[in-house]
């Protein structure tokens, strides 16, 4: 084996990063939202990056896998499988994660299990071992996965309903604020899509929001993700409200059930990040055509690889395809933007979170032009470390003293609101 490409060393370095007080179901986001940056650097001396949620049940899982990896072949990523199994739920890693623990606020996508959050941490494994492969090769990582089917990705603005903050976006909380929002997206980054996220205020308000964008900007795709926060009845007459403005409706009630009954009584598509998020719950939402688009996410579903497999069971059933957006960074919208590029079934604009986010790790950012990313034929992810950023980013983690190491956005809204629930309509 060529020792160029053994691994030699793991670095995990969690970092807390700047984040405005965007709202959604599950409350506010705090000040500062924990990743984990994962390197890995072969014997040859060269190093690849990943990204992936930072709280401290993924650290637990990450540090295992990180000891376990060196001496491995980078291009041994289906073995990054077995070194790191499930915690079970009654160790410290497995604390919280049990079968059905509500909502993962962290990204919003159903319940938090062991199995998905080891996903989420193999899939910076992953990502990281492709970057240094693709390094080591002069490929990019378009190249390892198959090829590139387009040479740019196409994204959405994401719109969200937020408070006032030291950002320089101000408050958005009615829908000439949400417009104003979009309006600026649409002038800095050519966004021709737009995505509001929803389950914030009552839905008649939300509608009204939705039918404000589509004066505005007449023709263009519209979504809206009130992340399971309404009943059957409400999702429907939301559907009925919107049904010749909406590109499509995400996860309006939680669980296959209740989208099947939706999907059985409106023609309007629905897209799901939250009850199909993992192979296991495929059969029974297509058997009961309860999603039309499915948004993968690499992170949710344990790397590039995995995300390719999902979008050749969603071309199979006739399903369609988008992509799913965390709060992430420079190191995950390459990867996005290189898995995307392989992708011949994504006919909707990805998910990002990116621009609302001040802070990086790498150089030079990411530039959107007329709503799309440029897809790097650079080898690797095609994105370079700002060591400088990542020390100061990781240094502010070490020194946290405002519990921000673990995202809970409902424990966020409550510092302001001691009494508020999540809304249910």
């Amino acid at each position: 084996m060529d020792a160029k490409l053994i691994v030699g060393e793991v670095r995990l370095t969690p970092i807390l990063v700047s984040d405005p007080p965007l709202l959604n179901t599950q409350g506010v986001h705090q000040p500062y939202t924990p990743r984990l940056v994962v390197e890995v650097v072969t014997r040859g001396g060269v190093s690849g990056l990943g990204e992936t949620y930072g709280d401290g049940v993924y650290l637990d899982v990450a540090r295992p896998l990180a000891e376990a990896l060196p001496g491995r072949s980078v291009t041994d990523v289906n073995a990054l499988f077995e070194p790191a199994p499930p915690p079970d739920a009654d160790t410290d890693a497995g604390a919280g994660v049990g079968a059905d623990t509500g909502v993962d606020a962290s990204g919003l996508r159903g319940v938090r299990t062991a199995e998905k959050l080891r996903l989420s941490v193999v899939s910076a494994f992953e990502t990281a071992c492709l970057d240094a492969l693709g390094r080591t090769l002069g490929l990019p990582v378009h190249a390892l996965l198959g090829g590139k089917v387009r040479d740019e990705v196409e994204y959405s603005a994401y719109l969200f309903y937020k408070w006032a903050g030291t950002d320089a976006w101000g408050a958005a909380l009615d829908p000439a604020g949400i417009v104003a929002q979009a309006r600026r997206f649409d002038r800095e980054y050519g966004f021709r899509s737009f995505k509001l996220k929803g389950g914030v205020f009552a839905p008649d308000r939300e509608v009204a929001t939705i039918r404000a964008l589509a004066r505005e900007f007449p023709g263009r795709p519209l979504r809206l993700d009130p992340n399971g926060a309404w009943s059957v009845e409400t999702s429907l007459a939301v559907a009925r409200e919107l049904g010749d403005v909406l590109e499509y409706l995400e996860d309006p009630a939680i669980g296959i059930a209740a989208m099947a009954e939706i999907a059985a009584r409106t023609d309007v598509p629905l897209a799901t990040n939250m009850c199909v998020t993992t192979f296991e719950e495929i059969p029974e939402a297509f058997a009961e055509h309860a999603v039309r688009i499915v948004l993968c996410d690499h992170h949710y579903w344990g790397g590039l690889h995995r995300t390719r497999e999902l979008a050749a069971l969603c071309r199979t059933y006739g399903v369609g395809l988008s992509m799913h957006s965390n709060t992430h960074l420079g190191i995950s919208l390459a990867a996005m933007t290189q898995v995307a590029a392989t992708l011949p079934g994504l006919r909707h604009a990805c998910d990002t979170h990116y621009p609302w986010q001040t802070e990086d790790v790498v150089t030079p950012r990411p530039v959107f032009r007329e709503g799309r990313l440029r897809v790097s034929d650079a080898p690797g992810l095609g994105v370079e470390p700002d060591r400088g950023a990542l020390a100061v980013l990781h240094r502010r983690w070490l020194e946290d003293d405002g519990g921000y190491r673990d995202r809970d956005d409902a424990a966020a809204i409550r510092t302001t609101h001691p009494n508020w629930t999540p809304n249910h309509w």
